[in-house]
């Protein structure tokens, strides 16, 4: 061990291929239990770099750029199959030029800021804390972690598409936590386990402490989400709902002439649910991609369908007034009236569906700057605009707002009982960041401890149970439809209530353990002086 950390390429072995293999147990969560050991030698690496005496800041920050680059370059291969990108106007090269950007570029975003997790880590260990408390190294790690996973939420730059718990979805006990502490608490433990055991590999004398440690938290957290599992959760109103999946791709959808077309699969689509007894459908995202409230002829289409088949209907189109278009949901109730209040999208996707800093796009990436299929940037709404139903409130998130938790968050606060996402993922075809975005899903789900019904327009078209299991699935690239009884619930998970209060803790933790090394260390000199 000791000759093979001599070699030069150690480190960026160590760092690189424990950040490889966690990107790939959330690409493929299938073998998600790997997780809880992949990161052992990345937290091995940083505990070897920031703990080694004399180390540069400038060092440790270009090593954990390198850390996180590699985690997200493995996590955003999906981008490849975004090729060709003809439907919004792109010939070949351009959409080549646009795919190596978005991937290269969103990778890079996400590691600038990553970078600072070991830059911060090496700070910390400069006041000596560790010293005292070397257990404190995995608990403070973690920790840094989680709050780089928060501060992606905070601007357009960020993109908290791969948070560490998302591997593990395909072992829903494990992720239970998140209705209590969030998602973020997931992340903390997976992070916290790997460098247990990364801390008593480098430091034998404390393994048995370091494992019985490791092996707690592992059990721990199985047990808590078992229980959880297994509680009777208390049900309101029941409606039986669909949710439509078209199969209209981006190519199709935005050529403008299949209104027809469109137009008819989602009918026919809603009569089959319909006849099925569905009293709730809801349509993917833009699933009419025009302005519905000054169109009198779709207006009338919707409408007229939704009185034909005795529904609440949801459906994704876009809105326009004097402060600009935006991509909304409408509700339409079985009398065929249109409720005044529309739910718009909160957190656009950026060259999707509005350009950030474009006049510096427009020098540097062109094409970048032409990626949306619409004419014009599309405008952001604000606040839950919860749709008041017969059987309760119901809180809509549109695609992207979907992973952004404090979203969902804010719509059961304002007392939505139902939750459901429209979205595309069309772009996405059936490539991984279909099942990334699905994932995200079942999260809001057990985070807001709600039924959550997903409309996608090519899939994947859910419903999913509080608990974030799966009671209805459509497979990408397929039409269809599929029918379940859901709840409205009344309700509120402790997660609901306190919000990233464990990010805030994390947070403290950080402050504190240069705090106080700085203190211990000053009191020793002050001892040592006296002697």
């Amino acid at each position: 061990m000791a000759l093979f950390l001599q070699k030069r390429y150690a480190m960026p072995l160590l760092l690189g291929g424990g950040a490889i293999l966690t990107a790939l147990t959330l690409v493929f969560p299938q073998v998600g239990f790997l997780e809880w050991a992949t990161m052992v030698p990345m937290i091995a690496g940083a505990f070897l770099l920031c703990g080694r005496e004399g180390v540069r800041l400038r060092k440790c920050y270009l090593y954990g750029f390198f850390t996180v680059f590699c985690y997200y370059f493995v996590l955003y291969h999906w981008f490849v199959r975004l090729y060709p990108l003809d439907f919004v106007g792109l010939d070949n090269a351009s959409s080549l030029a646009v795919i190596v950007a978005g991937w290269l570029g969103l990778s890079l975003l996400q590691a600038i800021p990553g970078g600072l997790i070991f830059l911060f880590f090496r700070l910390i260990h400069r006041t000596g804390v560790f010293d005292r408390a070397p257990m404190f190294r995995p608990f403070v790690f973690a920790a840094l972690w989680v709050i780089f996973e928060w501060t992606s939420t905070l601007s357009w730059a960020g993109v908290p598409w791969g948070r560490l718990c998302l591997g593990q979805i395909e072992l829903l006990p494990m992720v239970q936590l998140s209705s209590a502490f969030g998602s973020y608490a997931v992340s903390f433990l997976l992070l916290a386990v790997n460098g247990l055991v990364a801390f008593a590999l480098l430091y034998p004398r404390r393994e048995v402490l370091c494992g019985g440690l490791a092996v707690g938290l592992v059990i721990g957290n199985l047990v808590f989400g078992a229980i959880a599992m297994s509680l009777p959760a208390e049900e309101g109103e029941t409606v039986t709902a669909a949710v439509i999946q078209g199969n209209i791709n981006s190519h199709e959808k935005w050529d403008g002439n299949s209104e027809d077309r469109m137009q008819q699969v989602y009918a026919d689509l809603t009569r089959q649910a319909a006849a099925e007894g569905a009293e709730l459908v809801v349509w993917p995202e833009t699933a009419l991609p025009y302005v519905l409230n000054t169109s009198r002829s779709l207006q009338n289409f919707v409408s007229g369908l939704a009185q034909e088949c005795g529904v609440t209907l949801i459906v994704g189109a876009l809105y326009a007034d004097d402060s600009g278009e935006y991509n909304s949901l409408y509700l339409v109730h079985p009398d065929g009236s249109i409720a005044e209040q529309h739910y718009d999208k909160r957190h656009l996707v950026p060259f999707g569906e509005y350009v950030p800093m474009r006049e510096l796009i427009m020098t540097l990436i062109p094409p970048l700057a032409n990626l949306s299929a619409l004419d014009d940037d599309l405008t952001p709404g604000s606040g839950s605009a919860l749709f008041s139903t017969e059987w309760g409130e119901i809180g809509s998130l549109i695609c992207f707002d979907s992973i952004y938790e404090m979203l969902g968050l804010e719509s059961v606060r304002d007392g939505a009982g139902l939750m459901i996402i429209s979205s595309n993922d069309s772009w996405f075809y059936d490539s991984a960041a279909v099942y990334q975005h699905q994932a995200q899903a079942q999260l809001r789900a057990i985070e807001e401890g709600r039924y959550l019904l997903r409309a996608a327009n090519t899939g994947i078209s859910t419903v999913l149970d509080p608990n974030g299991r799966i009671l209805r699935w459509i497979d990408p690239l397929e039409e269809g439809y599929a029918v379940c009884e859901v709840s409205f619930r009344t309700g509120r998970t402790l997660y609901s209530i306190i919000g990233n209060l464990f990010v805030y803790l994390c947070i403290t933790l950080c402050v504190a353990a240069p705090v106080a090394g700085v203190v211990l260390r000053k009191r020793a000199n002050r001892q040592n002086a006296k002697t």
